[in-house]
This record gives C-alpha cells, sequence and structure tokens, in this order.
C-alpha cells in the first residue's frame, strides 16, 4: 500500500501538469462509487494529499482516491488494467486504477484533520502524542499504523521508525519512557521526508534497515512477527530494540 511520501510524490507529479482551473472534457471508467457526471466540465481548484488519500479538490466537493494496496496512476497513457477513473483535459489525461474513489462534499477542512497528517505543514507532533497517551494499553507496533494519529504512516515507516527509535513492537504505550514516545513520535516525520527523498532517487530500498531484511545493521538477526489486532508484519532485532516491561 502507497505510504504518505508516495502520495505526495503523485501531487507533486501532477502539479507538474498544471491542470489547476482547467476543466475536465471527459470523464471514463467503471467507478461505481461515485457518480461519473458531476465531474464534467468542472474545474480543478487544488489537489491536496492526507495521509494515503490523494484529494482533487473543486468548489463544493472533494474527489479522495485511495490506492490500496496495489492502486497505481498513469498520466497521458493508458494500461492494460481496468480503468477505475480517467480525466480527459485540453493537453492531458489522468488515469486511476484498482483504486477507492469516494466523493466529500463540503469543505475538506472539516472531513479531515491536516494536524494529524505526518507529511503536512500543519502536522502538529503534541496531539499525537496525546492521542498516543490516550491509549495506554495499546501496543505501539499497531498505534503507528493508526491513521487517526500518523495519517500516511504505513508498515514500511512503521518498522523502520521502531529500529531507529530502539523501541521494541511489542510495547505497550504506558511502558515507553516519555522521552523516547516524543523521539519516535518526531522521528515518524523525520523518516518520512527521508522516505520522500529516497524514494524520489529511487533508493528506498537501499536505505532500509530492518524492513524486509535479515540481518540489522550491527549484523543482528531479525525476527519477523505478524503481532497485534493488525497483524502486520513487524521487521526487529531483539539486540537493539528494547522492550520496557
Amino acid at each position: 500500500m502507497p505510504e504518505g511520501p508516495s502520495i505526495v510524490i503523485l501531487k507533486e507529479l501532477i502539479q507538474e501538469l498544471h491542470l489547476k482551473n482547467e476543466e475536465i472534457l471527459e470523464v471514463s471508467g467503471n467507478v461505481k462509487t461515485i457518480d461519473k457526471d458531476v465531474l464534467l466540465h468542472k474545474k480543478i481548484k487544488d489537489f491536496k494529499t492526507w495521509g494515503k488519500h490523494f484529494l482533487i479538490l473543486f468548489d463544493d466537493f472533494t474527489v479522495r482516491i485511495h490506492l490500496l494496496m496495489f492502486g497505481t496512476y498513469l498520466f497521458d497513457g493508458e494500461k492494460s488494467t481496468p480503468l477505475k477513473l480517467g480525466l480527459t483535459f485540453k493537453n492531458h489525461q489522468v488515469n486511476f486504477y484498482t483504486c477507492d474513489i469516494r466523493l466529500i462534499e463540503g469543505s475538506i477542512n472539516k472531513a479531515y484533520d491536516f494536524t494529524a497528517d505526518i507529511m503536512a505543514d500543519e502536522w502538529k507532533p503534541s496531539k499525537a502524542l496525546k492521542k498516543l497517551a490516550d491509549l495506554p494499553d495499546a501496543l505501539i507496533c499497531d498505534e503507528l499504523l493508526n491513521q487517526e494519529i500518523f495519517a500516511g504512516s504505513g508498515n514500511i515507516i512503521k518498522n523502520e521508525v521502531l529500529y531507529r527509535s530502539n523501541i521494541h513492537p511489542l510495547n505497550k504505550i504506558k511502558d515507553i519512557p516519555l522521552i523516547k514516545l516524543k523521539f519516535l513520535v518526531e522521528e515518524v516525520r523525520r523518516y518520512g521526508f527521508d522516505f520522500l527523498k529516497w524514494k524520489k532517487a529511487g533508493t528506498l530500498k537501499k536505505h532500509w534497515q530492518v524492513y524486509s531484511k535479515k540481518e540489522c545493521p550491527l549484523k543482528h538477526r531479525l525476527e519477523k512477527q505478524n503481532f497485534g489486532r493488525l497483524k502486520r508484519s513487524c521487521f526487529y532485532c531483539e539486540h537493539c530494540q528494547n522492550k520496557y516491561a
């Protein structure tokens, strides 16, 4: 599933097409979750992201696109994959595949809390810390995937941040020292922007320290388990990552 930094890249790429205030001349695709006709002849006002959601803003509503596990997009070309939503403009075409599409009425700021988005200018680490404190018995490996706390964080970010913070995935929130919890919250955003930089350079995998690895950077054997209520894979080092209880 594309994580927040990858959706930021999508936004930056589509902004290079200069489609703001451009009229949609044709709408295609097999999308059933919205009425395609409402997009026809509308003009795009802006593009935004929130976590793993790509947002296309119009005057009175927003189209939300979630790429799910295997969603893709293509500009000015078509794939053999069934088209979910295609938007044709005067000089460009934007196509989305294998994704979930919804329509959000009204103000986007009422629908989304941008202070929870790890890639947003509005990000507030203090709010993330407060939300974690309200879940004392939750496992940190679960809450790093909680989009209400860390919008945009996914399994890569979770695993890499836990290692970089020296925190074992099975720690409960209440057992992690506050100074370590503060560091982890800040590390989520730091790693998000490292992810973005490396993804753009095509070197993201080269920088993984534990995700999909057999050994940590210190040559300790890594464990792989599906922990927590979400049962997402955790790659961790019993030597480098501390369990506090």
